[in-house]
């Protein structure tokens, strides 16, 4: 089986020991503009970044036609075959935008990896509060800092504060954000403040797993 073609983003200068992989969400690829944002920012802080797109997305790249994502089985051995092919899972803080952290949650702590970071975690779809995705994070071991919207419609604050999570989660709301962090122009605080918070709470959240 061939490797999984990997967009890497060295990082400047000294490099961390820590390597960072970010898969996308559902509907945009590895290199939208919310994932390149993240990715440069944390290179720039010395993190090496990698990211891949799951079989359905590399698919959209060669027909331009949209399809849905691939089935669980498909995108968790996508994700399996990521960690196995960077080598040493202990180097590795896996995560990702919306869909790809949900699937990096559910593969964490089977790959051993060092930490998790969720970024927009998909708590449930989109007018469904009633169903969720969080059976899997009641007994979560690995570390995880999940990155939240306050006001996400697929988990904002006020839902996730009934929920069980595992005490391994740290759960970090930003301002009045959305899925992809914005908040209202009428809040008073922009979406670079809250991209700004969520770049410097990844960074506090890898320094702990080394120390």
């Amino acid at each position: 089986m061939s490797n999984i073609a990997l967009l890497i983003d060295e990082p400047k200068g000294r490099a961390s020991a820590l390597t960072i992989v970010l898969a996308h969400g559902a509907g945009a690829a590895m290199d939208s503009p919310f994932m390149n944002e993240i990715a440069h920012a944390l290179a720039d802080e010395s993190f090496r970044i990698v990211r891949f797109e799951f079989p359905y997305m590399q698919e959209f790249r060669k027909t331009r036609k949209h399809t849905r994502p691939d089935f669980p089985s498909v995108l968790e051995s996508t994700w399996q075959r990521v960690v196995e092919q960077l080598g040493d899972p202990s180097c590795l803080v896996i995560g990702g935008k919306s869909m790809g952290g949900r699937i990096a949650s559910m593969i964490a702590d089977k790959a051993g990896v060092k930490g998790l970071v969720c970024l927009g975690y998909p708590f449930h779809p989109a007018g469904r509060p009633s169903t969720l995705r969080v059976e899997h994070l009641k007994n979560l071991v690995t570390p995880a800092l999940f990155l939240q919207g306050e006001r996400d419609a697929l988990g904002s604050k006020e839902e996730i504060g009934g929920y069980m999570l595992s005490p391994s989660i740290r759960m970090v709301f930003l301002p009045d954000g959305d899925h992809s962090f914005k908040p209202r122009k009428a809040f008073g605080h922009t979406n670079q403040e809250n991209m700004t918070q969520a770049i410097k709470e990844i960074i506090k959240f890898c320094a702990g797993l080394q120390s």
